[in-house]
């Protein structure tokens, strides 16, 4: 494999800019993504000397087929299935073409259009929350009570960028957003103060418990790993600090129970799949099975199409072969990383750290967000080899 190959410039910019245009199209209100992903995908194939070959590759695709198969065989294909299914080829194959796109060239230069892009992108994702606000008289600037006051915030009417549902808006402001922050880490070796306390804003505005949660576990293992013994000293004790107002303000601990409070319907999801596991079959049940499965077995259910957490759906939707297939898709993948920068393994764990919390609570496995963040995670640890502990001293 050909590494820090040069391209011609105006070839090269045509892809950083089909790069650049995928990760700003998953914010457009108009769903115009899946085009620019499969443009993009496909200028990336063309432009690769060499297909990609590795064994996360291939479970990957032993999950898309058996996918596939289960969608043809076992359920019929509504438009809500249909276009959530056809989310799965169109997001595996950008992620597929960009990361071996992406292992044979010299990034340097993207990665200096990707940090413009993340700017341009959390910039309009802080305008598009303080609108929210506004419109609500910024009664819950401060935090909202309940989830459901959470997400009355997101108005239809005044909704122009990113998404109008405030968990997956919340999980990907906590993605990108922690990407976001990785990058003058990966660049330079620095953590930027300013660039965590944006991101933080963002999620509290949001009012997601999801990328609260996530942003304080990748912050705080980042934060852990680069410090001194005697700023680990000061890192628990302002956690042992933090821990009642988290609770009580970001965990929201005394409506958790709640029938509508987001984390009480997970509870509920997860309580029926397990006490009616039997009820599944170990081919699986069928795409989107979680409309009829907790319709039948849940106390209660909301109409979500996946069970709020990743690796149940998966099995759920798709058996031992689709969990298994998945799980050995991730972990693969992770020493695919490694293998490229091996003394960069703080650096890839940390990255994974709020993607996993995530997918405990959320996605179905094959959205988009989950995918941007892969490509992106690599882009940072592969341009740029340091370790994280090298980043004692360097805080900045």
């Amino acid at each position: 494999m050909q590494v820090n190959r040069t391209i011609p410039f105006p070839k090269a910019m045509v892809g950083e800019v089909l790069f650049c245009s995928a990760l700003l199209a998953v914010f457009l209100p108009v769903k115009i993504y899946p085009f620019v992903f499969l443009l993009a995908s496909m200028f990336f194939l063309w432009d690769s000397p060499a297909l990609l070959r590795h064994y996360w590759v291939l479970f990957l695709m032993i999950f898309s087929g058996y996918a596939a198969v289960i969608f043809l065989a076992v359920r019929p294909a509504d438009q809500q299935a249909m276009t959530n299914f056809l989310k799965l080829p169109i997001n595996f194959t950008f992620l597929y073409a960009s990361v071996g796109w992406l292992a044979q060239r010299d990034n340097s230069r993207l990665l200096r259009l990707v940090d413009v892009m993340l700017h341009i992108a959390l910039g309009l994702t802080l305008l598009q929350l303080l609108v929210y606000h506004q419109a609500t008289g910024f009664r819950w600037i401060a935090g909202a009570p309940t989830s459901a006051h959470g997400s009355a915030l997101y108005r239809p009417s005044h909704f122009f960028w990113g998404l109008d549902d405030k968990n997956m808006f919340g999980a990907r402001i906590a993605l990108l957003g922690f990407a976001y922050l990785l990058l003058p880490v990966a660049k330079s070796r620095s953590i930027v103060w300013w660039r965590i306390l944006l991101v933080l804003l963002l999620a509290w505005l949001s009012l997601s418990r999801t990328p609260v949660v996530a942003l304080v576990i990748g912050i705080g293992c980042l934060l852990w790993v680069a410090s001194s013994i005697r700023w680990r000293v000061v890192l628990g004790a302002v956690a042992l600090l933090a821990a009642p107002f988290i609770a009580q303000k970001v965990v929201r601990i005394d409506h958790i129970m709640a029938s509508n409070d987001g984390m009480g319907v997970r509870l509920v999801y997860w309580r029926a799949f397990f006490e009616h596991f039997t009820a599944i079959s170990p081919l699986g049940n069928g795409f989107m099975a979680a409309r009829d499965f907790l319709g039948q077995y849940a106390k209660f259910y909301h109409g979500e199409p996946h069970i709020h957490n990743t690796f149940l759906t998966c099995y759920l939707d798709f058996g031992v072969v689709g969990l298994l297939s998945y799980l050995l898709f991730l972990i693969y993948f992770y020493r695919f990383c490694l293998a490229k920068q091996p003394n960069s393994r703080g650096f890839w764990l940390i990255a994974l750290l709020p993607l996993l919390a995530i997918m405990m609570i959320l996605y179905s496995g094959y959205d988009n967000d989950i995918i941007l963040y892969l490509v992106l995670v690599f882009l940072l640890g592969s341009t740029h080899p340091e370790a994280v502990s090298r980043l004692k001293g360097r805080v900045g």
